[in-house]
């Protein structure tokens, strides 16, 4: 029980110093170091942060098949961070610039902090999963449990509570929950596969492949996917200092342009993905096994009639993917997440989403002009199966 409290101390004081960071005058002493270390060195290199999640894939695809480098770029090999605290602190320092970050943390560093930062792309689409322990059937199954999510400003908590709503479940932040609650704990997403195995949690939703990876131990069973839920939609974006996007535009569309090929030759190449992705490769990009990744990155593996059959899949004529790849960031997508944030339970400061207007988040939040550029050069939106850049969004239960 002590290295259980220990850990969710250690998770508590995680959780702060994030808060801390996400605040005007949090952020400000690292926005000051970001101002000298550009001041020192305006043509930084390219210095990518990540998480090992598969929502990192394209921007360690590119660097491993050297699209940065044939763009002209110099590069770093990619910096691996064990927790969205470590990540943020890193890019708002300077000593990153750019990373993959949970669409609705963005949201909370530019609006909350003021820090200067714009979403370029998008990194991937679905590739994430509430994952249960064995005997959990249903949502209802989860009242009265604990679950964790990754972050407060996730979509995965986004989608939870959408999720729990519908089945008359309140989310709770504290205390013991009743069968018509659910307690949620933020939990780093390599600390949550254990803490299912020794059942402290009844269950976690998190980016792949971790979802998988209880598959493959067996120790748990996937209750959901995401992208089930909301359709198509984006857990992980490209952040980029806004600096450079205005005193570096050619290097920002470089930038941009290896992600965009990184993503449309991950279309036509996902066993070799998997395998760059793993431990097995001499880069080291990540600490999961092959077998793993594969479950998720290689379509012809998704075995759709066992999860049709669990509930897993609902929605069976969307075809979705376990994970799928494609970079533009759809406007109407960030309009609708800025109107269920106002709706979910977010600790730390969030006074400032009442005010947030969501069709002004959309064009001010994101800048396109890169990507579009970017998609044109490998041939278009059809490159990755879209026919525009506008769609409407489709969230069930």
């Amino acid at each position: 029980m002590s290295s259980y409290n220990d850990s969710t101390r250690a998770r508590r004081r995680q959780f702060l110093k994030l808060s801390s960071m996400f605040t005007a005058m949090g952020a400000l002493p690292l926005l000051q170091m970001s101002q000298a270390a550009r001041a020192a060195e305006p043509d930084a290199p390219l210095r990518i942060g990540y998480l090992p999640i598969t929502d990192a894939t394209p921007l360690l695809v590119a660097h491993h098949n050297k699209l940065f480098q044939d763009q002209g770029l110099e590069v770093e090999k990619p910096r691996m961070f064990r927790s969205w605290a470590q990540i943020v602190e890193a890019f708002l320092a300077g000593q990153v610039n750019a990373v993959h970050l949970l669409s609705p943390m963005t949201v909370w560093a530019r609006y909350g902090s003021k820090s200067p930062a714009k979403i370029v792309a998008w990194n991937h689409m679905s590739g994430s999963g509430l994952t249960v322990q064995p005997d959990v059937n249903s949502l209802e199954d989860l009242g009265g449990t604990t679950v964790a999510i990754p972050f407060w400003y996730s979509l995965h908590n986004v989608v939870l509570q959408h999720l729990l709503r519908s089945k008359g479940l309140e989310s709770i932040s504290d205390g013991t929950p009743t069968k018509k609650q659910v307690k949620l704990v933020v939990m780093a997403p390599s600390d949550m596969v254990p803490a299912l195995a020794n059942k402290q949690i009844s269950g976690y939703i998190v980016a792949e492949p971790f979802n998988a990876s209880a598959e493959v131990l067996k120790i748990g069973k996937i209750l959901r996917f995401t992208g089930d839920v909301w359709k198509d939609h984006a857990c992980c974006v490209v952040l980029m200092h806004e600096q450079d996007l205005q005193q570096r535009p050619e290097w920002t569309q470089k930038v941009v342009n290896g992600v965009v090929q990184a993503q449309a030759w991950i279309q036509e190449n996902r066993e070799e993905t998997a395998h760059i992705l793993s431990k097995e490769n001499p880069q080291r990009y990540t600490p999961h096994s092959y077998e793993a990744l594969a479950q998720v990155l290689q379509p012809e593996l998704l075995d759709t009639q066992l999860y049709e059959s669990s509930g897993a899949i609902v929605n069976t004529g969307w075809k979705e993917k376990r994970i799928d790849f494609q970079p533009y960031p759809f406007p109407s997508y960030t309009e609708e997440l800025i109107v269920k944030l106002k709706d979910t339970l977010v600790l730390g400061r969030n006074e400032f989403l009442a005010d947030l207007d969501p069709s002004f988040v959309a064009g001010d939040l994101v800048d396109d002009s890169f990507v579009r550029e970017a998609i044109e050069q490998v041939g278009g939106p059809e490159k990755f199966g879209l026919s525009s850049f506008t769609r409407k969004e489709s969230i069930t239960v």
